[in-house]
């Protein structure tokens, strides 16, 4: 048998026919063997690493991906430029489908970029430098990520590529939001919507800088406007089956609870879009909509543990559920406390029904806030409320005449120096 199989349709099919997976990959590693260059043999083994990769990909075998793409180099020299980015990036695009490989992501594109540098392919190295700023900023590497992208601007600016543009920039603003930088976040944004308004941009794209913009509205809680943003971006994402739809619809219903429309929640998701998404996601909101509208800490809580991967580990969902969390604390706490004026701190947490010492903290931090006027008193383990110092309204008045008469005075002796001169 030789080591190599002739890289024809026959070949092709024969790997395709086989029924175990490590033969099909063997068959198709020993096709890309084949020493020919001729048009024909080349387009056999362009199809063949596309199924390769496949293969690899369904068996979860990332290591020998990124073996692969060295193994091709030599083979990238005779294709067409077009034809090798289109390879190298399904390539890694497979890698990232298989679960825990982050890591090797970023090796195998920082490898990528070094090839690429040598060989002077710039298109693709533009390409593989903006994935790996990615990478970096999902692994919360933000300084390497950012150096690498404030480079890549200047240069892709230059060159005035607008799509890799759009990408740079919306990721740009990505990374500014992570690192709370507010203001920068918003002018990557708008760089990206001026650059997006030049050319066509894929709805996946266009989607992406709706939920980004509805993101940054949300957070300068402009949520009426987020809302609207982020539907854009469900009916982008909806339309394409993309698994990020589920995010634009769970944020357009953290923004329904945050304007107090939590009632609109149950009717969003009996939807017939809301519909194809039902799971733990929408679960989590509902949960939390309905915390909300019954204006129950103690629901609240529950939610916020049962649904902990949906709820706390989403850190925009997180953020805002924090601060209504807090408000929500604060008013049930003020309307249970109205009626006394010292009060057993058990007793308004058996109220309440959250710990003793979560309830101290809170009221401590009001007292702080003058939220009310009143005072901890730890050693009784009780709660002194005083009442609403009323100012007298004489000091006000009195010195609004002193100031009055003031005036009066200056206008006198302003008028008095005319007539003298």
């Amino acid at each position: 048998m030789t080591s190599f199989l002739p890289a024809t349709t026959e070949s092709i099919s024969l790997a395709l026919e086989a029924e175990d997976p490590s033969e099909r990959i063997s068959i198709l590693y020993r096709v890309l063997d084949d020493p020919s260059s001729s048009p024909d043999a080349l387009r056999m083994k362009e199809q063949a690493i596309t199924n390769l990769t496949e293969q690899l990909m369904e068996e979860n075998r990332a290591e020998d991906l990124r073996s692969l793409l060295t193994q091709l180099r030599p083979f990238f020299s005779l294709i067409p430029k077009a034809k090798t980015a289109k390879i190298v990036r399904g390539i890694i695009d497979s890698v990232a489908k298989i679960p825990g490989t982050s890591d090797l992501q970023i090796t195998l594109c920082k490898e990528m970029v070094q090839w690429t540098r040598a060989e002077k392919r710039t298109f693709l190295r533009q390409r593989v430098e903006a994935r790996l700023a990615a990478l970096l900023m999902e692994n919360k590497e933000y300084s390497e990520a950012l150096t690498l992208l404030n480079g890549l601007v200047k240069e892709v600016r230059r060159l005035d590529d607008k799509l890799l543009l759009v990408d740079i920039d919306l990721l740009e603003s990505k990374l500014h939001f992570s690192l709370r930088n507010l203001p920068k976040a918003k002018a990557a944004l708008t760089a990206a919507r001026t650059a997006a308004n030049a050319i066509y941009v894929p709805p996946a794209q266009q989607g992406a800088i709706d939920l980004q913009s509805g993101i940054l509205h949300a957070e300068e809680k402009d949520y009426k406007t987020a809302y609207s943003y982020f539907f854009e971006a469900f009916e982008s994402f909806n339309a394409l089956d993309d698994p990020k739809a589920v995010f634009s619809l769970k944020y357009m219903l953290l923004c329904k609870i945050m304007v107090s429309q939590a009632d609109d929640v149950a009717g969003i998701i009996s939807s017939k879009a809301g519909l194809q998404y039902l799971g733990p996601d929408l679960d989590a909101m509902k949960a939390v909509a309905d915390a909300h509208s019954k204006r129950s800490l103690n629901l609240f809580e529950i939610a916020l543990r049962d649904y902990k991967a949906q709820l706390e580990e989403d850190p925009i969902v997180h953020r805002h559920l924090s601060s209504l969390y807090d408000t929500l604390l604060e008013q049930n706490l003020c309307r249970l406390i109205e009626p006394f004026s010292r009060v057993e701190i058990a007793h308004i947490s058996e109220l309440i029904e959250l710990p003793v010492d979560h309830v101290e903290r809170k009221l401590s931090q009001m007292i702080l806030d003058k939220k009310f006027a009143g005072t901890l008193d730890q050693g009784a383990g009780c709660l002194v409320i005083f009442d609403d110092p009323k100012t007298d309204a004489i000091f006000p008045a009195t010195l609004e005449t002193i100031s009055n008469t003031g005036k009066v005075v200056d206008s006198l002796y302003a008028r008095s120096a005319k007539i003298i001169a």
